[in-house]
């Protein structure tokens, strides 16, 4: 065998890193080309979480169905102007949090009779107290914490469940909301200290 002169490099071919799959942006692009059976897909990936979200904004499960299906449509129809520098799943939200918030506005007149402010709440049994976080591990106090979370004013009442119960990070719900990570802190801290006041009033 002849060997290789001193001075000869031998350089292997290197394998270029191949980029890992990313099912979610190959539908999105699928997708705004109009390919219904993508979107199905993306749809099937983020109802449960979307659905989970309408259900605890509008407390009422025919509402939360319909505000979640509305919002899909709404994402359809707004597909073509999704930028993917923006996460999928912050924009769903998005479009979700407005759809409830317009569902809420139609059934306005019925909600008036059937809701009333922190102020003329009546005075509940007793029972131990609990942090409104303790609250939710709870069945029967999850009822109490939702009750308390539906007479939170509504700015104060989305940055509370995008955090703390859809685990979005603040900057996220910054992004949904459409204002300041600082903003954020600040909602959550308002919604915290009134749900606690609210707690401690329900003993």
């Amino acid at each position: 065998m002849t060997a290789l002169p001193a001075s000869t490099d031998l350089q292997l071919p290197v394998a270029e890193p191949s980029s890992p799959s990313d099912p979610e942006r190959e539908n999105i692009l699928a997708a705004q080309a109009g390919q219904a059976d993508a979107f199905e897909w993306l749809v099937h990936h983020h109802e449960v979480r979307l659905l989970g979200f309408c259900r605890r904004w509008l407390r009422c499960e025919e509402d939360a169905r319909e505000a979640c299906q509305d919002a899909f449509v709404r994402a359809w129809q707004a597909l073509p102007e999704f930028e993917s520098r923006a996460r999928f799943s912050t924009w769903l939200y998005q479009i979700a949090l407005n759809a409830c918030r317009d569902r809420a506005k139609a059934r306005n007149t019925r909600q008036r009779g059937s809701t009333v402010t922190l102020e003329e709440m009546p005075e509940a049994p007793v029972c131990p107290k609990l942090s409104p976080d303790a609250g939710a591990e709870w069945q029967g106090e999850l009822d109490k914490l939702q009750r308390g979370l539906a007479l939170l004013p509504d700015k104060l009442r989305a940055a509370l469940i995008l955090v703390t119960m859809e685990g979005l990070s603040q900057k996220e719900c910054a992004e949904v909301l459409g204002c300041s990570i600082r903003g954020v802190e600040g909602r959550i801290h308002r919604a915290r200290q009134m749900l606690l006041d609210w707690w401690d009033e329900e003993r």
